[in-house]
């Protein structure tokens, strides 16, 4: 479908896309500093969970009602910031001894997978972005351009699993060192919580 030389230059573009400071990189950021590794690691395949939705949408052509819909676009960017706020509001209740309870009963593994999809999926930025990238890699002469889509789609899935992951290892390693101190564990609430606004402020402003 694709010659070697196309699919390895978009994966470069992508790795390169995935490592640039953006809201998903510091969504999985966050959270691997307050959980640890693997909290960075769930929250990650939920992120790319989203862009399955968005490679799907784009090869379907339901992304375009975003570009041409101001009131569709504006509607999910303001869920999205919507509900970066809500996380925001419990970031900054937390108290460190409610952290602490809630690392002692696990990492929820399913809320964590659910807030990457929900930060990925009502972020309609990422649909107009993959509408205007993955089409530009394809090649009607190569076959069917929805199935090119999604197998783009899926080669910059891996990109982002990579650096996503990556970053999920190294932030991770932060989280027991925090988890030593209730003043710390107050101030990374306070951090992450200031940090979900500035996403949110990110989504709707710029």
């Amino acid at each position: 479908m694709f010659d070697y030389q196309v699919i390895l230059t978009f994966f470069a573009y992508s790795v390169l896309l995935a490592l640039a400071p953006g809201p998903d990189n510091l969504f999985v950021l966050t959270h691997s500093a307050l959980k640890g590794r693997m909290a960075g690691l769930i929250v990650t395949f939920g992120l790319c969970t989203g862009l399955i939705g968005h490679t799907t949408a784009v090869a379907l052509g339901l992304a375009v009602i975003f570009k041409v819909s101001p009131i569709a676009y504006k509607g999910l960017m303001f869920c999205g910031a919507a509900y970066l706020l809500y996380l925001a509001w419990h970031a900054f209740r937390a108290s460190a001894g409610k952290m602490a309870e809630d690392n002692a009963l696990g990492l929820q593994p399913w809320q964590l997978y659910r807030r990457g999809i929900i930060m990925n999926l009502t972020n309609p930025k990422v649909a107009v972005f993959f509408l205007a990238f993955l089409p530009q890699f394809t090649n009607p002469g190569k076959g069917a351009i929805p199935l090119q889509i999604m197998f783009l789609g899926m080669v910059f899935i891996l990109s982002a699993l990579l650096v996503f992951g990556s970053i999920s290892f190294l932030a991770g390693s932060l989280a027991k060192w925090f988890n030593k101190s209730a003043g710390v564990q107050r101030a990374l609430n306070i951090i992450s919580g200031l940090i979900f606004i500035g996403i949110a402020i990110k989504l709707v402003i710029f």
